[in-house]
């Protein structure tokens, strides 16, 4: 499981027209799942994610969790985080997984950070979506597990 988090003071994903998610202060989480991924390391993740300190506090030291700020979390699921393009011109995602497992996954990721008192918004799994965001800092974390 790959996750970019990127701390952000809004973000916003579309479908089209419709909009899907948004937040304001908090972390936009681009989220990718591997072939060999299972529910554990989604476990991990949200433990990670919900206990970052990643705001800063009133000496400007990172030292503030979501829960400090009011934040929210916006994930989408972005499975090019598996893309290898180190031979040629095109990635190959032979890496990543395919729905029938990356939905599950995915839909299992979320349950776990809202059971973790965290407000959830999403993308739309699958879908083209349209991501708008204000990075703060920036600040932007690469987790794996």
């Amino acid at each position: 499981m790959r996750v970019l988090l990127q701390r952000v003071s809004r973000a916003e994903v579309r479908v089209g027209d419709r909009v899907t998610g948004r937040i304001g202060v908090g972390y936009l989480l681009l989220v990718g799942f591997s072939t060999t991924d299972v529910a554990e390391s989604g476990v991990w993740m949200a433990d990670k994610i919900a206990g970052l300190r990643l705001f800063s506090d009133a000496e400007g030291k990172m030292n503030l969790g979501l829960d400090e700020v009011g934040g929210a979390v916006l994930v989408v699921s972005q499975f090019t985080l598996y893309g290898d393009a180190n031979k040629g011109r095109r990635p190959s995602f032979i890496e990543a997984a395919r729905p029938e497992l990356a939905v599950p996954l995915y839909e299992g990721f979320l349950r776990l950070l809202r059971e973790r008192g965290l407000t959830v918004e999403t993308g739309e799994f699958g879908a083209m979506m349209d991501v708008e965001l204000v990075n703060d800092g920036p600040v932007t974390l690469w987790l794996e597990r």
